[in-house]
């Protein structure tokens, strides 16, 4: 255990000291999981060193920022390469976006739900539990998460939807959750933003989450996420909030090395709460994390 210690906080300073970059991480395969016309999605793995596909770990999926029209898995090639050197297979998804693909907002939903879908499909392949599928995204891809967990429908024709899509715990950074009247991309979903919001469709069944935010967020404003934290905690749901003071939207990406580091640390100490990793590094990562306390 104190090897594995000591590796996984080298690992994590060695980002702090800003000797990599999010293009030196590659994953360990790509697997197509859908194809729609001419287009062929894929998913990102990062597998445990000695992973096999007998084993029944934990995964979590993530999905890219670019508010719904671009962007790139690569985001979350570092969070994967941190979770699997903690013993968790970590995905990036492709999914379809406007400049791409010429899709709506609508489509990044289905495709969000189609690759948790084939993720649990193919549980025996991957060597994941099909109980602890997770999901994860930044921004529109935080969205894309939260829609997972929260909404009924923007299913894709054809799949088999005794499979659940629905993820077992969320870690969002930044999220759009608000589509409301005054709130993001609520021009581009007008038509369905009551079904499409996760604001507006959080229940008691609604996952365990937890949420990054800098306060100085253009696009989603504290209060937003504080409302969407309310009825969680109403219902009973475990909502953590760690508010980043001064910090703008995309403030934990890797190229933020402290906000980086302080954000994937209490995204361990969060998983390990769950038991989707073990404990052992959680006195370190405390000394890490933000001064903030997470609001309750």
């Amino acid at each position: 255990m104190k090897n594995k210690i000591v590796a996984v906080i080298t690992f994590i300073c060695t980002f702090a000291a800003g000797t990599l970059t999010a293009a030196e991480f590659e994953p360990y395969l790509r697997l197509p999981y859908k194809t729609i016309g001419e287009t062929e999605l894929a998913l990102y793995v990062f597998n445990p060193e000695g992973h096999r596909a007998s084993d029944e770990r934990p995964v979590i999926v993530f999905f890219f920022g670019g508010g719904w029209k671009g962007g790139s898995p690569s985001q979350f090639y570092p969070h994967s390469a941190y979770l699997a050197s903690r013993g968790m297979v970590a995905i990036a998804a492709e999914y379809r976006v406007a400049k791409r693909h010429g899709t709506t907002p609508k489509e990044c939903v289905k495709d969000g739900k189609s690759a948790i879908r084939w993720i649990r499909e193919n549980a025996d392949k991957l060597g994941i539990d099909p109980d602890k599928v997770l999901a994860g995204g930044g921004s529109a891809g935080g969205h894309v998460a939260a829609a997972t967990a929260t909404t009924d429908g923007f299913e894709e024709a054809g799949e088999d939807l005794f499979i659940s899509s629905r993820p077992a715990a969320l870690v969002l950074f930044n999220p759009v959750f608000d589509n409301g009247p005054g709130g993001y991309g609520h021009d581009r979903v007008a038509d369905y933003w009551e079904a499409f919001s996760p604001l507006h469709n959080i229940s008691e069944t609604t996952p365990p989450t937890i949420v990054f935010l800098g306060t100085e967020d253009r696009h989603v404003p504290v209060a937003t996420a504080k409302a969407y934290q309310r009825p969680m905690v109403e219902n009973g749901n475990h909502c953590d909030l760690h508010l980043y003071d001064g910090q703008p939207h995309g403030f934990f990406n890797l190229k933020n090395r402290e906000n980086f580091t302080k954000t994937v640390a209490a995204m361990d100490a969060f998983l390990v709460s769950l038991g989707y990793l073990q404990s052992g590094v959680e006195q370190w990562l405390e000394t890490v994390v933000d001064e903030a306390e997470p609001e309750s």
